[in-house]
């Protein structure tokens, strides 16, 4: 279900603070990028992914290729940052961004 523009607003808002938990580098979605993301996902529902990748259309196509496989959405993309989202039915209230930053 894709995100409203108020919960969009509201996710920047607490992923402005976070510190990129994924990192993916010039080696594209190996195994192992994939197993990090589906456990940060589960973990926190927001996290924030660094591309260090220079080309603006390669960050594109693999922040879309992520979202895919991650079954995550993509709240913000700036530069070499994205902020995805993808809730967790049984959240950890200590780990979720979410419920850590609530207001």
């Amino acid at each position: 279900m894709p995100l409203t523009n108020e919960q969009k607003k509201h996710y920047k808002s607490i992923g402005h603070h976070l510190k990129p938990v994924l990192i993916v580098s010039e080696n594209g979605l190996t195994e192992g990028v994939q197993a990090e993301l589906d456990r940060a996902l589960n973990d926190h529902e927001l996290i924030k992914v660094q591309l260090r990748i220079a080309e603006r259309d390669d960050r594109h196509a693999l922040i879309e290729e992520l979202c895919q496989l991650g079954r995550c959405e993509l709240v913000q993309a700036i530069g070499k940052m994205a902020l995805i989202y993808r809730k967790n039915p049984k959240p950890n209230k200590q780990l979720s961004n979410i419920h850590r930053y609530q207001a």
